[in-house]
């Protein structure tokens, strides 16, 4: 009977090498994605390392009971940067905390994508361009605060889609056009809305959505 021939040494030692890439899940990846493009003057995510292949185990992550990240928490964290398309891989996140910081850059469309999101906090921050209009999406947000920024642009119309919002804040932006009134929107008050070149609400069918931009 034929032998088999061992295999070539150089086998395992590849095997080894790559088999961490194989194991880490996409939701670690995207938080690893987002450590990257951040600037933490107090460490507040040293815990978040990548050798480590659940991200639940890392400060400021909180996931449910099948290790999905549900919740992330860094608020006041004195952090700056900016955010990245991969925070749309954190598919089962339903709280994203990121309020006064220094964050700057566009807020991706990405976050779109974030299905079960219930609140989104990313106030106090200095994110800059337009609110984009994949937030129409997030069939599940309840609470959606976007003020003290530096955001340009009208309101997408496409929010008064997002039946199950209760709270909303732009105030203290540079948006413009007119205030809409469908859908949740008659019911937040003024004050949502202050400090921004906006008009008054709208006037159903006389007045353009995007008047006044």
């Amino acid at each position: 009977m034929a032998s088999h021939s061992p295999l070539p040494f150089f086998i395992l030692p590849i095997f080894l090498f790559i088999s961490p890439s194989f194991s880490t899940n996409s939701e670690g990846n995207a938080l690893h994605a987002l450590r990257s493009r951040l600037v933490d003057p107090k460490n507040v995510l040293q815990s978040w390392d990548p050798t480590l292949v659940n991200a639940c185990t890392w400060f400021h992550v909180t996931c449910d009971s099948s290790d999905h990240v549900v919740r992330l928490d860094l608020g006041n964290s004195n952090i700056s940067g900016s955010l990245g398309p991969e925070l749309g891989e954190l598919k089962h996140l339903q709280y994203l905390e990121l309020y006064r910081n220094n964050i700057g850059g566009k807020i991706p469309k990405e976050l779109g994508n974030l299905e079960n999101l219930v609140s989104m906090d990313l106030y106090g921050n200095k994110f800059e361009g337009k609110i984009p209009n994949s937030f129409a999406n997030l069939k599940s947000l309840r609470f959606l605060r976007l003020n003290d920024n530096k955001l340009t642009g009208s309101i997408p119309r496409e929010l008064t889609k997002l039946t199950n919002l209760k709270v909303l804040d732009v105030s203290n932006n540079d948006l413009c056009g007119t205030i809409p009134v469908d859908g949740p929107f008659g019911s937040f008050p003024m004050e949502s809305y202050a400090n921004n070149k906006l008009n008054g609400p709208e006037l159903k069918g006389l007045v353009p959505y995007d008047f006044g931009c």
